[in-house]
């Protein structure tokens, strides 16, 4: 097949300048660049646009295909590296071939991600794959979380399909991609104004796996993964509380191409106690007092989660009045020993006496000089008595 007129595949004039050149080709580079441009002859018209301009932009091999055409330029010179020309985006010198230095990667890479917003991101994508994360509430009791226990919990996952081995085809229903190779890239080499450019893009036949499945599983449908329910334990450290993460590694959903599975997070939710709050380590616990009690002193026995403990309650002791009983909270997840029981007491009233309670009350109340028949004054009253109003 002829070749198209350089001219006409950079849509300029002969009598063009070489400002006016380079221009045209920053456009139509810019448009038909592999990296940018999915259509199928975007790489064959990139190259065309090349060679275009690699001989337009040298004097001397524009002088010569202006007199003798294709003929007078030599077609592998047309393909090489700088050739002494100058670059499309200033005047960059023959880079040629660095030893050990990959052109395409690094400076050319640079250039084109600066200047397409792309570059190289598509040969990542070929690359193994961490698998997702998975989250899991659970919900425990306040002994669990002091003793340490482990659960039993059933989730459902995305797992490696168990009649396929995950490969997503029947036994012999699958091949290896005639378009990579197997390696899952495909790997193109160009020549441009800049030196050698090497695109590595994900192979579009198989996706990046390298394999191309011709007879599909029927149990996953060609996926290679099944959704299936799955029961794993748990080991709930002493100590946990609400909002604590435990973390299994590799539970998570399954990595792709060979890439690790993510990892498990359980999360703890603590329920609610019917004796005990819970503040960071330590517990509150609220207990009732009689007010004999509370007036004449007592020793208590108080509930803990791990036995009982007693309790020294001081003669006139009052209502609301608080106790710590050192060592006898939640044991400290990261540290040593545990934090403190703290102890409100609380003095209940009576609602029914006999009358011999009743009784013995007014008598008290006589002997403390109280009239309990009078009533309670308020402050405007004792603001009254104390100025004589």
């Amino acid at each position: 097949m002829s070749k198209r007129d350089y001219y006409e595949v950079l849509g300029v004039g002969r009598d063009a300048t070489e400002e006016e050149i380079k221009k045209a080709y920053r456009k139509l580079a810019r448009q038909y660049h592999p990296d940018v441009n999915k259509s199928p002859d975007a790489a064959e018209k990139f190259k065309e646009i090349n060679e275009a301009y690699q001989v337009l932009s040298d004097p001397q091999k524009r002088a010569m295909y202006d007199k003798f055409g294709h003929a007078g330029v030599d077609p592998n010179a047309a393909q090489g590296g700088f050739g002494g020309g100058t670059g499309g985006f200033g005047d960059f010198g023959d880079f040629g071939d660095f030893g050990g230095f990959d052109f395409g990667k690094d400076i050319f890479g640079n250039i084109f991600e600066n200047f397409f917003g792309g570059g190289f991101s598509e040969s990542r994508k070929s690359g193994p794959v961490r698998g997702a994360d998975i989250r899991f509430d659970l919900e425990i009791t306040l002994e669990d979380a002091f003793f340490g226990a482990e659960k039993e919990i059933e989730l459902y996952r995305i797992e490696a399909c168990s009649k396929c081995g995950g490969t997503g085809a029947k036994p012999g229903g699958s091949k290896t991609c005639p378009v990579c190779g197997g390696r899952g890239q495909v790997r193109q080499v160009q020549n441009t104004p800049f030196g050698r450019y090497i695109s590595i893009t994900t192979c579009t036949r198989c996706g990046g796996n390298g394999i191309v499945i011709e007879d599909p599983c029927p149990e996953c449908h060609g996926t290679g993964k099944v959704r299936a329910s799955r029961k794993i334990k748990v080991k709930i450290p002493p100590g946990v509380d609400t909002g604590s993460k435990l973390r299994l590694a590799g539970e998570g959903e399954p990595g792709t191409r060979g890439g690790p599975a993510g990892d498990l997070y359980v999360v703890i939710h603590v329920k609610p106690h019917k004796l005990f709050v819970r503040q960071g380590d330590d517990l509150i616990y609220e207990a009732p007092i009689s007010f004999v009690q509370a007036a004449l002193g007592a020793e208590i026995e108080i509930p803990t989660l791990d036995g009982r403990a007693r309790l020294k309650i001081p003669e006139g002791t009052q209502p609301g009045t608080r106790f710590r009983i050192k060592g006898k909270g939640m044991p400290r997840l990261r540290g040593y020993g545990r934090g403190d029981l703290h102890v409100r007491v609380d003095v209940v009233v009576p609602k029914k006496l006999t009358e011999k309670q009743k009784e013995l009350l007014r008598k008290f109340a006589e002997l403390s000089g109280e009239d309990v028949k009078q009533p309670h004054k308020g402050l405007f009253d004792k603001m009254r008595d104390a100025f004589g109003v």
